[in-house]
């Protein structure tokens, strides 16, 4: 039985046995004792992109991973970081520490050039996360177009991430072959969250799943 630790595009985490490339974490929202969430999805707003293997260590996944013997942070995984960013996570300045350096500066570039700090950057990113309840953006066809390489949109309750002018169908275990915008639908709500999108705008390059292509 899989652990519940696998995260969509729009945020919400399920019990799912595909494999992802990154993991990364949302604080602490795991029993140890039983390996299950409790009922909150959040315990800090420094939802973060991490490596799967750093360093050679080891965690046991939703076990007793602290100093002293407790939970420790909850790991959760990603299909790719396109995914990630999407949920309204960010790269990690530990473990991704030149991709998260790239990622701020982008960022800071989308609201006027000024330096913001991790949790500056978290406070306006938790505002816009679906997962933490903000509401859905509604798109047009033409503003899905206009989009940068690696948003996610939602169509007809579904994942697409913008690659190249067109949508790739995402799922746990990878992306499907690749529609035209018009194909994809007609109502499109945006997933990645606004800040993340001027990011991308800006020049961040995510990391995406070899099901993408290249």
């Amino acid at each position: 039985m899989p652990l519940q630790n696998r995260v969509s595009p729009f945020g919400d985490i399920e019990a799912v046995a595909a494999r992802g490339l990154f993991t990364g974490n949302r604080g602490v929202i795991h029993d140890p004792d039983t390996r299950t969430l409790l009922k909150r999805r959040w315990s800090t707003k420094a939802w973060i992109i991490c490596e799967c293997d750093f360093r050679g260590r080891l965690r046991e996944v939703m076990g007793r991973n602290s100093r002293h013997g407790t939970a420790g942070w909850t790991e959760l995984f990603f299909l790719d970081e396109v995914t990630a960013l999407a949920a309204g996570h960010r790269p990690c300045f530990y473990c991704r520490r030149r991709p998260a350096l790239a990622f701020a500066r982008a960022f800071a570039e989308g609201h006027g050039g000024e330096h913001l700090s991790a949790s500056g950057m978290d406070t306006i990113l938790h505002w816009q996360r679906r997962a933490a309840g903000a509401p859905a953006m509604p798109l047009r066809q033409a503003d899905v177009q206009a989009l940068p390489d690696g948003a996610m949109v939602e169509a007809s309750g579904r994942g697409f991430a913008l690659r190249c002018g067109r949508l790739l169908p995402w799922s746990f275990d990878g992306y499907r072959q690749a529609r035209t915008v018009v194909e994809a639908g007609a109502a499109f709500t945006l997933l990645t969250p606004p800040a993340t999108v001027t990011a991308l705008r800006e020049g961040y390059r995510p990391v995406w799943h070899p099901s993408a292509g290249s």
